[in-house]
C-alpha cells in the first residue's frame, strides 16, 4: 500500500483491542431549537450497529423504524454517541427506557426530523495499544503532515466485509451473475474461520442448500434466506432478488467504494496536485467543477479550497477529462462495467457521485497513555478514521480475496 506519509516509518501497535479503544462522537450539523414536534436524543451505544440501535429503540418506544430520524451510520467495534430523532410523543415513554449498552444522554425538542447527512463531521478518540519505539514523536510529525496535506479519503477495509469480498458480490450483481453473487456472498470455505460458517459454505458450493441453511449461524440471516429460497426450487435471480434491497444496495455501494480507493492509490501521494482534466471538490459546498486554469486551481488545492475527486461511479456520475478520465474508463473496462449496469431498477439503482480525494483533518493530536497513544481528531461526515490509524501504524496489508471472474482478461 502507498502511503501519504511514506518517508515516516510506522509506528506498529493495536487498536479496537476492546470498544473503549474506539470513541466516535457525532457533531451536530445544527442546534435544536427547543420546541417542536419532534425529540432529539444523544444516545450512546457500545459495540452495536446503529441499525441494532435504531431496531431497539422503536421496540422500546413502540413505534416504527421508519418514524426514526438518524444523520449517519456508526462503528459497530466501538463506543458511539449520536442523535436520533423520535416523534415527540415518545418522551413519556423514555422513562421505561432500560437497555444493555445503550444510553440516554441528552434530549431536546427540535422542528424537523432528522435526516440522513445532517452533522457537520465525527469527532474521535483512539487509542493505539503496544507501539513501537519512538512512537510518539514519529505520531506526531505523521499527524502534521496529514494536517498540511490532506487525508487519504479511503473507504479502507470496513467496507467490505469480513473476507474482504462484499464489493465482488456488487460486480455480480451489476454483471446480472446471480449464481456467481450467491456463490461469492457465501465466501470461500478456505478463508471462513468460523466452523459452522466453513461448513455451510461447503454444503452450500456443493448444492446442498438446506443443509447449509441449518448450519448457518444466526446472525446471518440474508443467507439462511437465500438457501431455503434455492432449496424451495426458486431461480438465482428470484432466490437474490428476493433479499432484502438494504443489503443488496450495501453490497453494490461496496463496489462502489472498491472502484474509488483503485482511483484514490493511483494518485497517491499526490493528493493536493491536481491535474487537467480533474474534477475538483469545493470544501466550502461541494460542488465539483472541470480543472481548465491549472496554475490557478493549485494555489487554491494549496489553500486546501478545492481537491481533485474521483467518481463513486453510477448510472449519472460525471466522468473526468484527460488522463484522470482515461484512468477512470479503464478502471471500468477492467471490470466490464459501464454506467448503465448502475441502472438495476427496483430500488436497487445508484446514480453515483464525486468524492474528494483528501479530506481536512482538524484538531489532530496525540498523547501518551502510559505505555500507548491517544489520538484525538475531527473529520468530515463521511471519512475514516482508519485512514488515520493505517498512516500512523503503518500495518500489514490484510489479505484479499482472490478475484473471481469479474474482470477481464
Amino acid at each position: 500500500m502507498t502511503w501519504l506519509t511514506a518517508e515516516l516509518p510506522g509506528c506498529g501497535g493495536d487498536y479496537r483491542v476492546c470498544p473503549d479503544d474506539f470513541f466516535v462522537e457525532e457533531l451536530p450539523l445544527y442546534p435544536c431549537c427547543g420546541a417542536g414536534e419532534h425529540l432529539f436524543v444523544l444516545v450512546e451505544k457500545r459495540s452495536m450497529t446503529t441499525q441494532e440501535m435504531l431496531r431497539q429503540l422503536a421496540g422500546t418506544l413502540e413505534i416504527s423504524p421508519r418514524d426514526l430520524g438518524y444523520a449517519g451510520l456508526k462503528d459497530a467495534r466501538a463506543l458511539t454517541r449520536q442523535w436520533v430523532s423520535l416523534p415527540a410523543h415518545c418522551e413519556k415513554k423514555l422513562s421505561r427506557f432500560n437497555l444493555p449498552s445503550l444510553r440516554l444522554l441528552d434530549q431536546q425538542r427540535h422542528t424537523n426530523k432528522l435526516r440522513l447527512g445532517h452533522l457537520a463531521g465525527n469527532r474521535f478518540r483512539l487509542r493505539i495499544r503496544k507501539p513501537g519505539p519512538d512512537a510518539l514523536s514519529t505520531a506526531r510529525q505523521i499527524l502534521a503532515i496529514l494536517e498540511r496535506r490532506g487525508l487519504p479519503n479511503f473507504f479502507g477495509e470496513q467496507r467490505f466485509g469480513v473476507l474482504n469480498n462484499s464489493h465482488f458480490c456488487g460486480f455480480y450483481l451489476l454483471r446480472g451473475d446471480y449464481e456467481g453473487f450467491c456463490r461469492t456472498l457465501f465466501g470461500d470455505p478456505q478463508q471462513i474461520t468460523h466452523p459452522a460458517w466453513q461448513q455451510a459454505a461447503q454444503l452450500f458450493q456443493a448444492g446442498h442448500f438446506a443443509q447449509a441453511a441449518r448450519l448457518l449461524p444466526p446472525r446471518m440471516a440474508d443467507e439462511k434466506q437465500l438457501c431455503r429460497a434455492l432449496a424451495a426450487g426458486r431461480s438465482y435471480p428470484a432466490a437474490v432478488r428476493a433479499l432484502p434491497p438494504q443489503r443488496l444496495r450495501l453490497l453494490l455501494s461496496a463496489s462502489q467504494s472498491w472502484l474509488f480507493d483503485q482511483l484514490l492509490s493511483q494518485r497517491m501521494p499526490d493528493l493536493d496536485r491536481l491535474q487537467l482534466g480533474d474534477l475538483a471538490f469545493k470544501h466550502a459546498n461541494g460542488a465539483c467543477f472541470a480543472v481548465e486554469d491549472l496554475a490557478v486551481e493549485q494555489q487554491r488545492a494549496a489553500a486546501f479550497e478545492i481537491s481533485p475527486t474521483a467518481p463513486l461511479f453510477g448510472s449519472k456520475v460525471p466522468l473526468a477529462q484527460r488522463q484522470p478520465g482515461e484512468n477512470e474508463r479503464a478502471l471500468l473496462a477492467k471490470y466490464r462495467l459501464s454506467a448503465s449496469d448502475w441502472r438495476l431498477g427496483q430500488g436497487l439503482s445508484m446514480t453515483g457521485a464525486r468524492r474528494a480525494l483528501r479530506v481536512p483533518l482538524v484538531a489532530a493530536s496525540v498523547s501518551p497513555l502510559g505505555s500507548d497513544l491517544l489520538l484525538n481528531f475531527c473529520l468530515p461526515p463521511g471519512s475514516y478514521a482508519t485512514s488515520v490509524l493505517q498512516e500512523i501504524i503503518k500495518p500489514s496489508p490484510p489479505e484479499t480475496a482472490s478475484e473471481p471472474a469479474v474482470v477481464s482478461d
